[in-house]
């Protein structure tokens, strides 16, 4: 299961990478649940759409160094870079802990430097 769940990971990655918040959302559960560590807590599809629609005004950039899988859990460790309002890019390291339910991604804690 765990190569299955690294595969989602990535197609809803690519999705982001293309705006397509609906098509990133296919891949969640509805009660879907994101911790960014230290900061907030976003709890459902609607409020992660909302989340991403103010986020992501750009498509973001991801380079994805190292996935590691096990169980019903995926850990990602990579860099992604955003866009602010202004246009200007910030590049953020981050190690992003997904646990999965029935095959879709059901919890996020995000670790982001």
């Amino acid at each position: 299961m765990s190569h299955a769940h690294k595969s989602i990971l990535e197609k809803a990655n690519a999705a982001i990478v293309k705006r397509d918040f609906e098509g990133f959302l296919q891949f969640c559960t509805e009660d879907t649940e994101w911790t960014f560590v230290g900061e907030r807590t976003l709890r459902g599809k609607e409020a992660v759409r909302k989340w991403m629609a103010d986020t992501y005004r750009e498509a973001p950039e991801f380079d994805v160094h190292r996935m590691v899988a096990e169980g019903d859990f995926v850990i990602a460790i990579g860099e992604i870079t955003l866009k602010d309002d202004k246009g200007e890019a910030s590049r953020h390291e981050y190690c992003d802990v997904w646990r999965f339910r029935d095959g879709l991604l059901a919890e996020l804690r995000a670790f982001v430097v």
